[in-house]
């Protein structure tokens, strides 16, 4: 019986189709590769050897105004004075943020016996709970150096705004609610504004590190 269906192609002609179509990605992925090589190495980019494997860019970072520990309305001109590493989060945040900054004032003492003084920075995207006092006594708890900031919403909100960073408040009948949160670390330098930023995995060592070579190309 004759029917109206195709002939099978050959396998032969299948795996040539299929071997072109992996050159392609491959030659696509090394284009890739070579275009990020020549930016990160031929524009001009002075830190481009102190990059943690991506593209810093100039978007993130910004003017705000907040209120530290002390209770005094501060802007970002006051507090970016040295290389500063900017962390949001909220004090009532049960694993991640404790951990983060525990990490943060570990890498800003590294940094200070390689000669570097640099400044943990943490901005309270919780300002309802996070107090002038709360915030005192967390700063005191985390590193002498620590800088934590707080303010009203709209602060708070147009600080966030700036760095680009996301939060959102849990639904909860009392107090005892959570905020979800972005993560990442910003390093921010004097005259520089935004330089890199790290992820949770980096340990740190890694995050001295990394700072010490943006510090040193600067």
């Amino acid at each position: 019986m004759q029917t109206d269906q195709p002939a099978p192609k050959p396998i032969g002609a299948l795996m040539t189709k299929i071997y072109a179509g992996v050159a392609v990605a491959a030659v696509a992925a090394l284009l890739g590769g070579s275009a990020y090589w020549v930016y990160s190495n031929q524009s001009g980019d002075q830190f481009a050897q102190c990059r943690g494997g991506q593209v810093a860019g100039g978007a993130i970072g910004g003017p705000f105004e907040l209120v530290n520990q002390l209770g005094a309305t501060v802007t970002d001109a006051d507090v970016i004075t040295k290389p500063t590493l900017i962390y949001f989060g909220y004090t009532f945040c049960p694993d991640v943020c404790p951990l983060d900054n525990t990490r943060n004032a570990e890498a800003v003492d590294i940094l200070e016996e390689m000669g570097v003084d640099a400044t943990p920075v943490f901005i309270s995207i919780d300002p309802a709970r996070d107090t002038v006092e709360v915030m005192a006594d967390y700063a005191e708890i985390m590193h002498p150096k620590m800088i934590a900031l707080t303010g009203s919403e709209a602060q708070v909100k147009a600080a966030s705004l700036a760095y680009k960073t996301y939060y959102k408040k849990q639904d909860a009948e009392d107090e005892y609610y959570l905020v979800d949160h972005s993560t990442f670390t910003y390093l921010m330098l004097p005259n520089v504004g935004f330089a890199d930023f790290f992820k949770r995995e980096v340990t740190p060592d890694q995050m001295a590190e990394r700072v010490a070579c943006f510090v040193g190309a600067s």
